[in-house]
């Protein structure tokens, strides 16, 4: 899945007499289920990205056109490869011709990065709450490989919904980023809940994200309140998971950042 093709404004601008794309050599590709998968490319040297921004890939169609999506990295800001995380879409034209990517093949990858979906969009507070259905959990990876993020907050809590447990991609990394910075001095403690939806008994939780939430047994699971003075909230997944969380912790109190003033929460949609 991508991120919707809202007209937000590039972050990372495209240098005068330069193409507004680069073409990069696929080196990796996992496949986490059949029809999600995961690949590494390249970097340009001059690639620059917040994590958390996302930026547009261009891959060629059956008709030999160019065909352009948006994805989110789920690299680190610091690596020397970009990362990103997809889910195959029947019939999609994208999707066709990333079904076919081997290693070595060639990917263009625009200059650009996009996105507001950032740490830096929020207020400053003391529990980052990471909620991601699906695919969504491609631009918290990015973050959580930053390490200035468990500087900035005592408890990193990632929740991850998806409808079977084969679908839990990087949850072995998760793991392995949470033993990291275990003994560093003042890090954050990250809590990974992870929701299988489809699949009786494979999680501890196992409804939609929202009915977690208005029923209190998120917060039960995860041992922290959500309070507008202390939580703060990343949201990426589908249209209906976004639309129903806005309204809910809009409810509560919490706001999106507008004309300057850093909110509780913030949004990606994916679809």
């Amino acid at each position: 899945m991508s991120p919707s093709a809202a007209p937000d404004l590039p972050i990372a601008g495209v240098p005068t007499g330069h193409s507004k794309w680069t073409m990069e050599r696929v080196l990796d590709v996992r496949y986490w289920t059949p029809t999600m998968l995961s690949f590494r490319t390249t970097r340009d040297d001059a690639f620059r990205f917040t994590p958390g921004h996302y930026a547009r890939l261009g891959l060629a169609a059956d008709d030999g056109s160019i065909v352009w999506r948006p994805f989110s990295m789920v690299s680190a800001a610091t690596d020397h490869h970009l990362e990103f995380l997809a889910v195959l879409v029947p019939g999609g034209a994208f999707s066709s011709a990333l079904a076919r990517l081997r290693v070595g093949d060639s990917i263009q990858v625009e200059r650009a990065s996009f996105g507001f979906l950032t740490v830096d969009q929020l207020a400053a507070g003391r529990d980052l709450w990471l909620l991601a259905s699906g695919t969504g959990l491609g631009p918290f990876v990015s973050i959580l490989r930053d390490p200035s993020v468990w500087r900035a907050f005592e408890q990193l809590i990632v929740v991850h919904s998806v409808r079977r447990s084969s679908e839990l991609a990087y949850r072995t990394e998760l793991a392995a980023l949470a033993d990291e910075h275990l003994l560093v001095t003042g890090a954050a403690r990250l809590l990974y809940l992870p929701v299988v939806t489809r699949e009786q008994g494979a999680t501890a939780l196992a409804s939609r994200i929202p009915r977690l939430i208005a029923d209190g047994r998120l917060e039960e699971a995860a041992g922290r309140q959500l309070s507008v003075l202390a939580s703060r909230l990343m949201i990426c997944g589908n249209p209906e998971l976004a639309l129903t969380l806005r309204q809910i912790l809009g409810a509560r109190g919490f706001a999106t950042s507008r004309r300057g003033i850093p909110g509780q929460m913030a949004f990606e949609k994916y679809w």
